[in-house]
């Protein structure tokens, strides 16, 4: 998973898979979501992002564990 924003065009996007986008689709507006072939989710991109998300900036990273 790769994270990227961009503060020249205050974008957010968020990539889940390599794959080719084969279909896009405003979801909400200024959310966009990429689709690949399948219909499975390849990435998020989110406009206007210092309005939407609190410190587009900055990313927090967290795994929880699963009980064994």
């Amino acid at each position: 998973m790769k994270v990227i924003y961009d503060p020249e065009t205050d974008t957010l996007t968020i990539i889940f898979s390599e794959k080719p986008v084969a279909e896009s689709d405003e979801d909400k507006p200024g959310v966009i979501l990429d689709y690949d072939a399948s219909g499975n989710l390849v990435s998020m991109e989110i406009l206007d992002a210092s309005r939407r998300v609190t410190l587009p900036g900055r990313i927090e990273y967290q795994v929880t564990s699963i009980p064994v």
